[in-house]
């Protein structure tokens, strides 16, 4: 009878317990549930330049970029977006299979049917007129976010003729598209911005870069069909989009304009395509969008740009903002992007930022940064 009794009680006291927690949730410990918002402040801990976050179906998130290992690529996880494990050198090149030498930029990781497949630029070996600047764009792929990386041909995806940066793809309708950004070298382009700058002894030619887009195969080995231009700086000087895209010639900076950095998304039925002008290595590095009813255009470029820029100006510390994309929380649909810039404490050092990227029911973007106070996600 003491016995039956005790089992009774047990059995009471654990229903009692259960339907508590069951009523009040809330009050589970501390150590068995998460304890609450994310925070963080920017910069982040981690030092790269164009840094790529992907949100893997792990459950991770894992940040590429370009720096901080020798001839390839490193990567890092997070639980969280705010604090960043280093797992070590995922992706190396300049091997004897390699198409690959030097300058190793950009890395962008997509997980497509179990695999990741990285999108990267660097030098190609095959260079018979000795170019100062001959990148091209490659394919690695691994079982795992972390690697190893290994190409899946030993010669550049194709060969434009002109070097190739900062390759970005779009999965719609069945279809893959490449985006990639042609380099400034050699690619001399008269404008009235031009005509401006040799007005005013500045400089005799003004190169530039430009944003195309291609289709390629679902398996990325091969294009279909020849490069479409999508984006460039523009040519008069009357155009709402010259004065920000222009400052770091207009400051004297360098003789060349910029549209680089594109990355590439849909929402609403439309493609917007995020990308960033001017001097890479200067304070006026900005970002910008232009949006389209199709994957290759013709894409309009954004009244609101530049929707990212240095806030030193307005009293703040960070400068060079740029070469962005675009992802969502987890378990959310929140946007947030991330993207390199520099502060007074970190000086020529490329640092990486988060901040939230909003869209208003018109779907105008606008970014919440940059910013250095703490944030929660």
């Amino acid at each position: 009878m003491h016995k039956q009794f005790q089992v009774k009680t047990i059995l009471q006291n654990l229903l009692t317990v259960i339907l508590f927690l069951l009523i009040f949730p809330g009050c589970i410990a501390p150590g068995n549930k998460s304890s609450g918002p994310v925070r963080y402040t920017n910069p982040l801990p981690v030092a790269l330049g164009d840094p790529f976050i992907l949100s893997a179906s792990d459950g991770k998130y894992y940040m590429y970029g370009t720096g901080g290992v020798e001839k390839g690529f490193g990567a890092y996880s997070s639980n969280n977006l705010a604090d960043w494990q280093y797992e070590g050198q995922v992706y190396s090149g300049d091997t004897p299979e390699s198409w690959t030498l030097k300058n190793y930029w950009a890395p962008e990781v997509y997980e497509i049917d179990g695999k990741y497949y990285m999108f990267f630029s660097a030098d190609w070996k095959v260079n018979p007129t000795n170019e100062s600047e001959n990148f091209r764009i490659g394919v690695a792929v691994a079982d795992k976010p972390i690697g190893p990386f290994k190409e899946l041909s030993d010669k550049p995806l194709f060969d434009p003729g002109y070097p190739i940066i900062d390759a970005n793809i779009l999965k719609h309708k069945g279809k893959t598209y490449l985006y990639y950004s042609r380099c400034c070298y050699k690619n001399p382009v008269e404008s009235e911005v031009a005509e401006w700058a040799r007005s005013q002894n500045l400089f005799d030619e003004i190169e530039e870069s430009w944003v195309y887009g291609v289709e390629i195969s679902n398996d990325f080995t091969s294009v279909i069909g020849e490069p479409v231009l999508l984006l460039q700086p523009p040519s008069k000087m009357s155009d709402l989009q010259t004065e920000w895209e222009s400052r770091s010639v207009t400051n004297g900076e360098v003789n060349r304009r910029w549209t680089e950095g594109s990355f590439a998304f849909e929402h609403g039925g439309k493609i917007y395509m995020m990308y960033s002008a001017n001097f890479f290595g200067g304070q006026n590095y900005a970002v910008g969008y232009a949006v389209s009813d199709n994957p290759l255009g013709p894409f309009v470029k954004a009244g609101n740009n530049p929707i990212l820029e240095k806030n030193r100006d307005g009293g703040g510390n960070v400068t060079g903002t740029g070469h962005n994309m675009m992802f969502r929380l987890k378990g959310s649909e929140k946007m947030y992007t991330v993207y390199h810039g520099r502060t007074c404490k970190t000086g020529e050092e490329r640092v990486v930022f988060i901040d939230e990227l909003k869209m208003d029911e018109k779907g105008v973007l606008s970014v919440d940064g940059p910013s250095t106070s703490e944030k929660e996600l």
